[in-house]
């Protein structure tokens, strides 16, 4: 028979208050004079009166300035989290987790900035060429500028869960725009882009949007609720990467990689179902099960005759098309014109 404790239940009531409190301030911060007692009640699905233990909270316990109108609760001035300490190692792990997040265009902005300056506070000065290598960045592009406009605003939806009406440009039929409206589920970077899972009511279906496509947006006043049965994983599938294809079947695969290039490929995650063997030949025997999409198939062309496909058949056959066709697009024409110059 399961025991019950009631101090474990107790426990987790008071956690989901707690981070009930700190969305309550994410809200009231983000969008000041736009929430009152019975929406924040009506969004929590808790009564008035929790809700007003909740603010006394935010006021007393927090200790912020939290003031009331007739469109709202606001704060008189932003909310400022209390000084953290950081070990060295903790502080350089984050310096590095800045560095990579600099890698990815979009992700930068002011308030990034000040929080690399306020880390820097906490380093030797011994640490201080490493940091500066963190100033350095690529100029913002007209791009970059557009993608971090759009992460601001998806990030602000997906914590206020708002629906977006947002134009977007295709990249099949031609490339056609379209206005659609959104539910945010996830955001996601991936390679040198981010991509939006979001459920679309024109198609009436969960769908992926590369942000770089979204031609502008609008944050809506209409809300929407996650639903509790998405699995983000569930709708990725088992395919190679996050673009989905067709939503065909996993299938065994068998690679067989020449000697260095196959140890290389070893040495990284790429699907959580991959195994590889070492041949008596040196080669490796790269195998997994996994939906075949587009962008496993340019994977296997990046290796060239460096790999090949032993299973299923007819990806081999396609990977050896696509090796034809290139052949045939480099080579020498017949007759090749003489070029004449004069002296």
């Amino acid at each position: 028979m399961e025991q019950k404790f009631p101090g474990n239940d107790r426990q987790l009531e008071e956690l989901k208050r707690i981070s009930r409190i700190l969305q309550i301030v994410q809200m009231i911060s983000v969008s000041p004079k736009r929430f009152r007692r019975k929406d924040l009640g009506d969004r929590f699905e808790i009564s008035e009166r929790m809700i007003q233990k909740d603010l006394e909270v935010v006021r007393h316990g927090l200790k912020l300035d939290l003031c009331s109108s007739q469109k709202g609760y606001y704060f008189s001035e932003t909310p400022r989290l209390p000084a953290v300490q950081y070990s060295l190692t903790e502080a350089i792990a984050l310096l590095l987790a800045v560095q990579t997040a600099q890698a990815m265009p979009g992700a930068g902005s002011p308030e990034l900035a000040a929080a690399v300056t306020r880390l820097e506070a906490l380093l030797p000065s011994e640490f201080s060429p490493f940091v500066a290598r963190l100033r350095i960045q690529a100029p913002m592009t007209a791009q970059g500028k557009h993608r971090q406009q759009m992460l601001m605003l998806l990030n602000r939806a997906l914590v206020e869960e708002r629906k977006v009406s947002m134009t977007y440009a295709t990249r099949s039929r031609g490339g056609a725009v379209t206005q659609r409206v959104v539910r945010p589920y996830y955001l996601m970077p991936y390679v040198r882009s981010w991509q939006l899972v979001a459920h679309c009511e024109l198609r009436s279906s969960v769908l992926m949007f590369k942000l770089d496509r979204i031609l502008n947006a609008t944050l809506l006043d209409e809300r929407y609720r996650l639903p509790v049965e998405f699995d983000l994983d569930s709708y990725l599938g088992g395919g190679w990467g996050i673009i989905r294809g067709d939503a065909q079947p996993p299938e065994a695969i068998e690679l067989l990689f020449e000697a260095n290039t196959g140890h290389r490929v070893m040495e990284e995650d790429w699907h959580p179902s991959q195994e590889g063997e070492v041949m008596g030949d040196g080669r490796v025997k790269f195998t997994l099960r996994a939906t075949i999409t587009p962008e496993f198939v340019a994977w296997l062309l990046y290796y060239g005759s460096r790999v090949e496909v032993v299973q299923p058949g007819w990806l081999r056959e396609q990977v050896a098309e696509e090796h034809r066709e290139a052949v045939e697009l480099y080579e020498e024409p017949e007759s090749t014109p003489s070029i004449q110059m004069e002296v």
